[in-house]
């Protein structure tokens, strides 16, 4: 579908399964793209409609320009491509990850009055709220230099992949981001895709919105206050980029917690555990579903 933010970039959306099919809307995360979410895709969409979209400056959507990524942008795209993909009364589950969890949070926050109007409910996947640079596992410094950690956090966020890679540096970069993204005993294919995807995103993306998260979530919160319909919360044990005190955090905070679910491996539990990831939002949509045919 051809959908178009409020600024006017171009955010490529697709749409898979069943016209009838009740919705599932997929926001991925940061220099990633729809691709990331191939085996929710292939399964969920059997019996629902399942929607996914590229954010900007990602996969197939449009880059704006340098000034058009902030968290604002992030909630008003994902408030585009949900009145764009549901109907005038239809409510969908909206699952994120990582950066497509922050946009779920910055959207529920300046969007609060379309919260219950568009999601029957929300998954969040391994991501955060804010304290970005303090809970990052990328500098190993002990605990009085946590000032120190945050500064070369920082400054990483900031300018990691803001350059093209040069070929000498393939292999080396490969293989930071596969140990900052996935597990080490995920299938080696994972990482072959999460660094495709990296290496795909533009250089400018990648830094403007490394920067956006650093400057905006680097030492405080968004509220998840507006989040009020029920919300699963997936974390897992051994992730570097968005580590399970995050996950535990917001579900601590949310008002309508349905479960927080802790999974072994990195960052990219929905390539790591497709099959948990899938029972998760399979069983959180059929919940929401039953619910609305007992109230009706």
């Amino acid at each position: 579908m051809a959908v178009r933010a409020a600024d006017g970039t171009h955010l490529h959306t697709e749409v898979f399964g069943p016209d009838d099919g009740y919705p599932i809307v997929l926001s991925h995360g940061i220099t990633c793209a729809i691709r990331v979410w191939a085996y929710q895709i292939a399964e969920l969409a059997t019996d629902y409609r399942v929607i996914a979209f590229d954010h900007r400056g990602h996969g197939r959507s449009g880059v704006p320009h340098r000034r058009g990524y902030s968290l604002n942008h992030l909630a008003s795209d994902l408030d585009a491509v949900l009145e764009a993909t549901l109907g005038p009364r239809e409510r969908a589950v909206i699952a994120g990850h990582s950066m497509g969890g922050i946009a779920i949070a910055a959207w529920s926050d300046r969007y609060r009055h379309k919260v219950h109007r568009r999601a029957d409910a929300v998954a969040l996947i391994n991501t955060t709220t804010g304290d970005l640079l303090r809970a990052l596992k990328l500098v190993p410094l002990p605990r009085p230099l946590a000032g120190v950690r945050v500064l070369v956090a920082r400054g990483l966020i900031s300018v990691f992949g803001s350059f093209p890679v040069p070929s000498p540096m393939h292999r080396p970069i490969r293989e930071l981001v596969a140990t900052l993204a996935v597990g080490a005993e995920a299938d080696p294919g994972v990482a072959g895709l999460i660094y495709e995807l990296f290496a795909a995103t533009p250089p400018t993306v990648r830094g403007s919105c490394g920067k956006m998260l650093a400057d905006a979530l680097g030492e405080r919160h968004l509220s998840v206050t507006g989040m009020t319909v029920p919300t699963l919360v997936i974390g897992s044990t051994r992730d570097r980029l968005t580590p399970i005190s995050q996950s535990r955090r917001i579900a601590a905070a949310l008002p309508n917690l349905v479960e927080l679910v802790e999974l072994p491996g990195g960052h990219c539990s929905m390539l790591e555990h497709p099959a948990d990831i899938n029972r998760q939002l399979r069983a959180l949509a059929e919940s929401v579903t039953a619910a609305r045919r007992i109230s009706s």
